[in-house]
C-alpha cells in the first residue's frame, strides 16, 4: 500500500468529545471516524485489524466444530415475545415498519433466531450436538456510551452456540471453548494479562464466565487470585469472598475490560420455542444451550490501551495492519536512492515476497512528519531508507528504541521468522 494512496491521513488533534485513549489514538490514526456518540466508520487501516481479529477468531471456533452462518440483524417482535425480552431488555432498539405495521427489533443478540433456526433441523439425539457461530453487526441502545470502541451503540461481535442432549454434553464443550478463548486472546497479544473471571449466572446457571484483560483503562473491578490467576467480579465478590476455584482468601482488586463472555444458558431458550429432540427411548427433551460472545470492536480497543505509549499505538504483529512500513527519507526533495537499496525497489521486492507493508512515498512531507505518523499508525517495524543508510536499511521495531542498518536480504529474513 502507497501512504500517498491511502484513503485517510493521520491528524494531529484528538476529537475534544473523546476521553478514552483508544479512541483519541484510533481516530489520530486513521483507523476510524466517530460518526455520532457510539458509532465508528472503520476505515482502511482500522478494517484490516478488525479483519486480522476476526480471523484468528474463526480459526479458534472451526477448531472446536463451529460451522459460520449468518443471521439478520432485522428480528421479528413475536420470537421476543415468546421469550419474555421484548419488555424486559433495557437496551433494545424497537421500531415499527411504514409499511407492514409489525414490529421489530435490531438484534443485540440472536438467541431468539438460532433457537427457532436448530428447531427446523434437530429431532433426534442423533442431530446433536451441533455449532454454530456467527460474526456481525449488533445494536444496543446503551443510556451512555463511554470508553471509545469498548462501549458502544453498534458494534461486530461473534457469538457461538452449541446444542446439546444434556448438561454433561454441555459442560465438556463449555471447558473446550474456554480453552480456545485462552487461545484467541493469546494470539491476539493479551494473553498474559487476560484471566477467566466468575460472574453470576443469572436464571441460567451459578455462574456464567467473563474474560477479563487487566488494565489501568479498566471500566470494570475484578477480584483476582493470584494463586491461580482466575478472579471474581463484584457480584462475586458480595456473595464469597474468596477464590471459585482454589478457596483463597486474599484476592487482589484490579481494573479490567471484558473481552469475551460464556454461558450455560441450559433450556432458557429451548424451551421458549419449544426446541426438543427424541432420546434413545423416544422420549422428548429439551435441547441444552451453551452462548459464547466475543466483541470485536472492544477487543480492538482494548489491544489499543494495552499496547500504546507517548507517541501513538503499538500493535502486536498478529493484528497490525501491515508488518512493517517504509519510509523514504528524501534530500531537500531530492530521491532517496541508497543505490541498489532505494526505497520503491524495496516496495516492489517485498510486496513480491509477500510481506504486508505501508510505504511512505509522500513527497511533500518532513522527515520529522513521516517519523511521527509512523509512531502514531504503530506498524511492528519500521524500516527507512536515505542517503545516510547508503546500501542499507535502517530498521527499527516500534516497542524499541534501537535501530539496525540491515542489507534487503536480512530484512526480509526477519520479516519472515
Amino acid at each position: 500500500m502507497l501512504q500517498s494512496k491511502l484513503f485517510t491521513k493521520t491528524k494531529r488533534e484528538a476529537p475534544k468529545d473523546e476521553e478514552a485513549t483508544n479512541a483519541r489514538l484510533l481516530i489520530r490514526a486513521g483507523f476510524v471516524d466517530k460518526v455520532m456518540a457510539g458509532v465508528y466508520t472503520f476505515l482502511p487501516l482500522g478494517w484490516r485489524v478488525i479483519k486480522k481479529i476476526e480471523n484468528i477468531i474463526r480459526e479458534e471456533m472451526e477448531a472446536v466444530g463451529g460451522q459460520e452462518i449468518l443471521m439478520p440483524t432485522l428480528q421479528p417482535k413475536i420470537h421476543w415475545e415468546k421469550t419474555g425480552r421484548w419488555s424486559a431488555y433495557d437496551s433494545l432498539f424497537r421500531f415499527k415498519s411504514h409499511y407492514s405495521k409489525i414490529d421489530y427489533v435490531l438484534g443485540p443478540t440472536h438467541e431468539e433466531i438460532v433457537s427457532p433456526l436448530l428447531k427446523k433441523f434437530v429431532s433426534s439425539y442423533k442431530d446433536l450436538p451441533r455449532y454454530v457461530f456467527q460474526i456481525q453487526n449488533k445494536f444496543r441502545d446503551e443510556k451512555r456510551v463511554k470508553s471509545g470502541l469498548l462501549r458502544t451503540r453498534e458494534f461486530l461481535m461473534k457469538d457461538l452456540y452449541s446444542f446439546h442432549t444434556d448438561e454433561k454434553d454441555l459442560d465438556r464443550y463449555y471447558e473446550k471453548v474456554k480453552k480456545a478463548y485462552f487461545r484467541v486472546f493469546e494470539r491476539v497479544g493479551l494473553g498474559s494479562r487476560t484471566c477467566l473471571t466468575f460472574a453470576s449466572g443469572g436464571t441460567f446457571s451459578k455462574y456464567s464466565h467473563e474474560f477479563q484483560t487487566l488494565t489501568s483503562a479498566g471500566e470494570d473491578i475484578i477480584y483476582l487470585c493470584e494463586k491461580c490467576r482466575v478472579a471474581v467480579n463484584k457480584e462475586i465478590i458480595k456473595e464469597q469472598n474468596s477464590c471459585p476455584e482454589c478457596g483463597n482468601k486474599k484476592l487482589k482488586e484490579e481494573k479490567a475490560i471484558e473481552v469475551g463472555n460464556i454461558f450455560k444458558l441450559k433450556n432458557r431458550f429451548s424451551a421458549a420455542f419449544n426446541l426438543k429432540y427424541k432420546d434413545k427411548n423416544g422420549k422428548e427433551r429439551d435441547v441444552q444451550m451453551g452462548c459464547y460472545g466475543i466483541g470485536l470492536n472492544r477487543l480492538m480497543g482494548t489491544i489499543v490501551e494495552v499496547f500504546h505509549d507517548g507517541k501513538g499505538i503499538i500493535w502486536p504483529e498478529s493484528v497490525a495492519p501491515f508488518a512493517i512500513h517504509l519510509l523514504k527519507i528524501s534530500a531537500k526533495g531530492g530521491s532517496a536512492s541508497g543505490g541498489k537499496n532505494n526505497a520503491a525497489k524495496i516496495y516492489n521486492n517485498l510486496q513480491k515476497a509477500g510481506v504486508e507493508i505501508l510505504y511512505d512515498d509522500r513527497e511533500a512531507v518532513s522527515p520529522g512528519e513521516k517519523f511521527a505518523d509512523s509512531d502514531l499508525i504503530g506498524i511492528p517495524w519500521r524500516a527507512v531508507v536515505s542517503e545516510k543508510t547508503g546500501n542499507k536499511i535502517e530498521l527499527k521495531k516500534r516497542s524499541e528504541t534501537k535501530t539496525k542498518l540491515v542489507s534487503e536480504k536480512e530484512l526480509l529474513e526477519i520479516l519472515k521468522q
